[in-house]
């Protein structure tokens, strides 16, 4: 007698095959107190193809000789005189910060992609941007390069005052700054597009930052009848974890 097929195993999220390209630093310096530039070259530049709002993937070495993975969004690329800027968050002796703590002009870095599908959607009549203090370079990026006419509402939660930075954009965006106080999972986000009504028309969402919020944020989102297909959602941190982003997709 036959036996029923088994269901076949899901397989695992296999990452991407991303190109590699190794980074000189040319320059860096502070924006403000929790957030650095670094400015980057390389020679390949006419090949660097990215989208506003992605990630390239950095591999900077541990204290145990180890290379860890940091993922850090591009945050802008000057065709002309061939320099990638990268905001690095400056948030503890973590990997991260204490490279752009001591980059130096010279230094090299290896790093991969672009990745991400955090990226503005032209097809969308508006277009609504959650994030925090993680997520300000890359939310920038596209309100910088929003088209014309495009219709964007950013809400970006912070400490306090002193992460507000200012950017120019010929779309038609409101962006509000939300003084939090310190980071972490809490609802501040939630209660505040739970506030927002929803424009008429197809509307995009790109919901960025703390894991947990990330999440809620969505399921809030679909409660209200967005389809999945509509929202593109990505945990950029969580308590506890170093490095790695988090796809929330449930």
């Amino acid at each position: 007698m036959d036996q029923p097929a088994q269901p076949s195993a899901q397989p695992p999220r296999q990452r991407p095959q991303l190109p590699a390209w190794t980074l000189t630093i040319k320059d860096a310096f502070d924006l403000s107190a929790g957030m650095r530039r670094v400015l980057f070259t390389t020679d390949r530049i006419s090949e660097f193809s990215y989208k506003p709002g992605q990630d390239i993937v950095f591999f900077l070495p541990d204290p145990s000789g180890e290379l860890g993975r940091r993922h850090y969004t591009i945050r802008s690329l000057d065709r002309q005189t061939g320099v990638i800027a990268v905001d690095f968050v400056m948030h503890g002796a973590t990997l991260g910060p204490n490279f752009a703590r001591n980059a130096k002009p010279g230094d090299t870095v290896e790093v991969k992609g672009p990745r991400g599908r955090i990226v503005f959607n032209p097809q969308a009549d508006w277009h609504l941007i959650t994030g925090d203090e993680t997520c300000i370079p890359g939310i920038l990026h596209i309100l910088e390069h929003l088209p014309a006419g495009a219709r964007a509402f950013a809400f970006v939660e912070v400490q306090d005052s002193s992460w507000q930075q200012s950017f120019e954009t010929k779309g038609d965006v409101a962006i509000e700054w939300i003084h939090r106080g310190p980071a972490g999972p809490s609802s501040i986000m939630l209660d505040r597009i739970a506030a927002f009504g929803l424009p008429d028309g197809k509307g995009q969402a790109l919901i960025i930052g703390e894991t947990s919020n990330v999440r809620t944020q969505r399921h809030h989102l679909i409660s209200r009848g967005l389809t999945r297909e509509q929202i593109a959602s990505e945990g950029y941190w969580r308590p506890g974890r170093n490095g790695g982003h988090d796809h929330v997709d449930d």
